[in-house]
């Protein structure tokens, strides 16, 4: 593995997020090999007014997309708000698109305060699917997130083994070569060939 760039999506705006202690220790774990280099998309440091379609680029857009684009492996973290990711996520998806994914590794991860998180994890493979990526088997789920953090670091044993994991899968399937595309991806038209 050499020159492996991993960046890490963490779609919460809470100041003391656990998605985005998540997505850092997800890092880290891919900061293990040698040659990877990471990258925090915080997404409170971004200027992503409500993504308008008809506005195009607007505020840190081109430096987000720019800053994706330059990634082997993606994680998307987000909290579970309403049983789905958070708006913040999906206006920073919003301005992305194959760019950005197309054949692209991605590695999920949620968070939630309940004990149903997994699908947020659906909705978040689906987008991903929608723009050409591939994405992990692997995936990550922490419920209860309040019991798996002490002192602003994963204390669940088996959660931060599962979260390590994720990390270490982004690296190592990086530079997988994804499958044929599938028919629905052929005819979408906003995909490039």
């Amino acid at each position: 593995m050499s020159d492996v760039h991993v960046a890490a999506v963490a779609g919460s705006l809470r100041d003391d997020s656990y998605t985005r202690l998540a997505c850092r220790r997800a890092l880290a774990a891919a900061e293990g090999y040698q040659d990877v280099e990471t990258d925090l998309l915080d997404l409170r440091a971004f200027d992503l007014p409500v993504f308008d379609a008809d506005a195009g680029e607007a505020g840190d857009a081109a430096a987000l997309c720019r800053r994706l684009r330059a990634a082997d492996a993606v994680v998307l973290g987000s909290p579970v708000y309403h049983g789905s990711y958070s708006s913040a996520l999906k206006n920073a998806l919003d301005y992305c698109g194959f760019d950005e994914f197309e054949e692209t590794t991605v590695g999920l991860l949620c968070v939630a305060g309940g004990a149903f998180p997994t699908t947020t994890l659906d909705h978040l493979r689906s987008v991903a699917r929608a723009l050409n990526a591939w994405v992990l088997p692997h995936q990550v789920a922490i419920p209860r997130a309040d019991g798996a953090f002490q002192d602003r670091q994963l204390d669940d044993e088996d959660v931060a083994e599962r979260v390590d994991t994720l990390g270490r899968r982004l690296v190592e399937y990086a530079s997988i070569e994804p499958d044929v595309r599938t028919v629905a991806a052929e005819r979408n038209a906003g995909a490039d060939d």
